[in-house]
């Protein structure tokens, strides 16, 4: 069952996260479909710029608490979207959760419908959002993320234009993108590239000190007691042992 569908309309690359059934997590799988998408991509000299969306009613759930992707696997992932090429546009129309916050933050571009909704839900299950801080820390305002990373909060559309999180909302998403997408093929391909390069320099540099760090916390983290506990809470739609 391919996970990641691939469209081209005019040089626009649509990648479709295309898991409903699991809220499009980010399983072993989906990881590895989509970075095999990015790759060919990136190599592609029809492609100017990279869609990245999804069906359903939740672009990503975050980590699969079922078949979770090793966290090497979604560090590289991040650095992959960083690193492309070509810029890479989110558009998304539903929720966002946990690790799926990692994804718009890694893109160069972040568009939502005002449908969407937010959360930094890893501290409610016993881990943190260590990983996916790689590329949020730089881009995304400090203050917000401390009141959403420690508290898990719910937050919409607006506060996350307003955080840095994304470029733009509006209703329709794709009137939002239109002259975005537009404006992204009427650019030089060998422009845009470097353009992005001078983007996304200071994202790199954390990747380069923070990475090893960041993915050793999330290998511990998943393996404590109380992320034992917090997932199988999870799991079992009921509150962990710790709530009060």
């Amino acid at each position: 069952m391919t996970l990641v569908g691939r469209a081209r309309a005019r040089a626009v690359e649509t990648l479709t996260l295309d898991s409903p059934h699991t809220r499009n997590a980010l399983s072993a799988a989906l990881v590895g479909e989509l970075a095999e998408a990015l790759a060919d991509a990136g190599q592609d000299t029809g492609v100017r710029a990279v869609l990245l969306t999804h069906t359903g009613t939740t672009f990503s759930a975050g980590a699969d608490l079922r078949d979770p992707p090793p966290p090497q696997a979604l560090t590289g992932l991040l650095r992959q979207i960083v690193e492309l090429p070509k810029p890479v546009v989110a558009r998304v129309t539903g929720h966002v959760r946990a690790g799926g916050l990692g994804l718009l933050a890694a893109c160069d571009i972040a568009a939502a419908s005002t449908e969407a909704t937010f959360a930094f839900t890893e501290v409610r299950i016993g881990v943190a959002p260590a990983v996916i801080s790689l590329p949020l820390l730089p881009r995304t305002d400090p203050r917000a993320l401390a009141r959403y990373y420690l508290t898990g909060e719910r937050f919409d559309a607006a506060e996350a234009a307003r955080t840095g999180l994304l470029t733009t909302h509006a209703d329709d998403v794709d009137t939002a993108l239109a002259p975005i997408l537009d404006g992204l093929r009427k650019s030089a391909p060998d422009a845009l590239t470097e353009t992005k390069r001078l983007l996304t320099a200071r994202v790199l540099e954390t990747f380069d000190r923070d990475a090893d760090g960041l993915t050793a916390l999330s290998a511990r983290l998943f393996s404590s007691p109380q992320a034992r506990e917090g997932m199988t809470a999870f799991l079992e739609r009921r509150d962990p042992a710790w709530v009060v």
